[in-house]
C-alpha cells in the first residue's frame, strides 16, 4: 500500500533543470495524486507551453518513485502534464525592447564564432556599456568554459511576480548558456524545437535587466534556432565570422544570403575575418596567410559589407579563451586594441 506522502517525498528529490528548484517546492506538483493498488498517477503543471524540459522532468519523475517508493508501482505513462495558460500569456512579453540586440553568426564551425562574440562583449563591457551575453549555440555551448563560469548553476529570482533565471556575471558581462544546465561531459540530444524553445526561455525567463547590448553567439550554420531567435527577438544587426579558407567563405555566403533574405530581413553589420595570418612573436613584422590571403576583405567588398577586423592568429588568444580571460582584457596587447576598435566600429554602425 502506497501513500501521497511517500510520493511526495520521492518526488523531491526531482529538479527542475531551469532552476535547479526540486519540482514540490516550485509547485510543478498538482495536488492531484491518486493511487489504486499499485497504480499511481498526478499531474505535472508545466512551467510554459512546448516546455523543453517537462519531458525529462517526467522520465525523472517515474525514476524517483521506482527507486525511493517502490519496483512495484505502477507509474509508467501515468504522468499527464497541464499549462498554465494564464501565466503563458505573462511570459510573452517582447524581451530586451530597449536594447541593441547583435547576432554573432558563422556558415561552418570551427572558425573562431564563440570567440569573436565573448571578446567583443568583454571589450563593449569596458567601454562602459551594460552587455549581456546569451550562448545560443545548443549543441556546443563553449562560452560557460571561455569565461571560467561551467560551475555556474543558475538560481532563480521573483520579478513582478515571474520566476527568472539569473544570468551569471562576469568582467561586466551578464551570460547564459545552455551549458549551464547540462553536464560539460554530456551531449545534448534534443530535437529543433525542443532546442528552440530551451533558447526562448534563456531569452524570455531571465532576470537580464537593462542593457545597452545583447550579444546573440549563434550555432553554426542555418536551423531552426536561426528563425525562432530572428521571430523572439528585434535584432538590430548580425556580424558574419569566417576565415579566409575558400571552403569556409562559401558557408558564410550562405549565412548573409539567410539573413537577406526577405523573410528574415537582418541588417548583415560586417564581416570578422578570423586567422587572417599568422605573425611569430619573434618576427612580429612578418605575416604568414596559412587560410589564404583577404578572402573576407574580397568577400567584403564583393558584397559591399563593412570589415569590421581582420583577427590574427596569436596563441595567447587561444590560451586565454582556455583559461577563461578573454583576450580583450589585456590593454597590453594588440589583440585587445583591434577588439576595442571592432566594438568601437560596431558602436558607430548602431548609433
Amino acid at each position: 500500500m502506497f501513500y501521497p506522502k511517500q510520493i511526495l517525498d520521492a518526488l523531491k528529490n526531482v529538479r527542475y533543470p531551469a532552476d535547479n528548484q526540486d519540482i514540490v517546492a516550485a509547485g510543478i506538483v498538482e495536488d492531484d495524486i491518486r493511487i489504486d493498488g499499485n497504480k499511481v498517477s498526478f499531474s505535472l503543471i508545466a512551467k510554459k507551453k512546448n516546455d523543453p524540459f517537462i519531458k525529462s522532468v517526467v522520465k525523472a519523475c517515474e525514476a524517483a518513485i521506482l527507486h525511493y517508493v517502490s519496483l512495484d508501482c505502477e507509474i509508467k505513462g501515468n504522468i499527464s502534464v497541464k499549462y498554465k495558460t494564464a501565466e503563458i500569456q505573462q511570459v510573452k512579453e517582447k524581451p530586451l525592447q530597449n536594447t541593441k540586440i547583435i547576432a554573432v553568426s558563422s556558415g561552418k564551425g570551427g572558425v573562431g564564432k564563440s570567440t569573436i562574440a565573448a571578446n567583443l562583449a568583454v571589450a563593449l563591457a569596458k567601454l562602459g556599456n551594460k552587455v549581456g551575453l546569451l550562448d545560443a549555440d545548443i549543441f556546443g555551448p563553449s562560452i560557460p568554459k571561455m569565461f571560467s563560469i561551467e560551475d555556474y548553476r543558475p538560481e532563480t529570482e521573483v520579478v513582478d511576480d515571474k520566476h527568472l533565471i539569473i544570468p551569471a556575471e562576469k568582467y561586466g558581462v551578464k551570460i547564459l548558456s545552455i551549458g549551464f544546465f547540462v553536464e560539460p561531459q554530456s551531449a545534448v540530444i534534443w530535437r529543433g524545437a525542443m532546442a528552440s524553445n530551451a533558447v526562448k526561455q534563456l531569452i524570455e525567463e531571465a532576470a537580464w535587466g537593462d542593457l545597452d547590448y545583447f550579444i546573440v553567439d549563434l550555432p553554426p550554420g542555418t536551423s531552426d534556432i536561426h528563425l525562432t531567435l530572428v521571430q523572439t527577438l528585434h535584432f538590430s544587426g548580425v556580424i558574419v565570422v569566417s576565415t579566409p579558407q575558400k571552403v569556409a567563405l562559401a558557408d558564410a555566403v550562405k549565412g548573409i544570403e539567410m539573413f537577406e533574405n526577405e523573410k528574415v530581413n537582418v541588417q548583415i553589420l560586417g564581416l570578422i575575418e578570423n586567422m587572417a595570418y599568422f605573425t611569430p612573436a619573434e618576427l612580429p613584422q612578418n605575416r604568414y596567410y596559412i587560410f589564404g590571403r583577404e578572402g573576407c576583405k574580397k568577400l567584403a567588398e564583393e558584397r559591399n559589407i563593412p570589415l569590421l577586423a581582420q583577427i590574427p592568429i596569436v596563441k595567447s588568444l587561444c590560451e586565454s579563451g582556455d583559461n577563461g580571460t578573454p583576450i580583450a582584457l589585456d590593454d597590453n596587447t594588440i589583440l585587445s586594441e583591434i577588439f576595442t576598435d571592432f566594438a568601437n566600429n560596431v558602436i558607430n554602425i548602431l548609433k
